[in-house]
């Protein structure tokens, strides 16, 4: 597995701990061991992803909720959230990345963590979004 894969599912983790538990950016980062035990490459992309997630939550949701007709937010599977979540802020701030590696990486993450329909729910999502916001280029 490549380190920016890697670092996505770290980036995913982190994100579900903070959607289920509360606890601080400051605090999941400080002791989650596997990310701790990572290369600093990996370390340092996978944090700048959760950060930048948490830091910019209501954004990102409010173009989820835009984008998913008939679905609120809570209903969504916390996994399939929260790979919505980490890949719009890649699409808005890791300019660097293709959109449709982001997606591509998203689809592969969803198939390891989610459910058999993930892969497709988040596809269309993340798809959806590219075109509404003109995010393609």
């Amino acid at each position: 597995m490549g380190a920016r894969r890697k670092a996505r599912e770290l980036a995913l983790q982190m994100l579900y701990q903070h959607d289920l538990s509360g606890n601080t950016p400051d605090t999941i980062v400080s002791t989650f061991e596997d990310l701790q035990k990572s290369k600093p490459s990996t370390r340092e992309f996978a944090t700048r992803i959760f950060k930048g997630t948490v830091d910019n939550l209501s954004k990102i949701d409010e173009m989820i909720v835009q984008q998913a007709d008939n679905w609120r937010l809570s209903r969504m599977a916390v996994v399939d959230r929260n790979i919505i979540r980490m890949s719009i802020y890649e699409f808005l701030n890791e300019t660097d990345t293709p959109k449709l590696v982001i997606i591509d990486e998203a689809i592969e993450i969803a198939k390891k963590f989610g459910t058999q329909k993930s892969s497709q729910f988040i596809n269309g999502i993340l798809d959806g979004i590219l075109k509404r916001y003109n995010l393609a280029s």
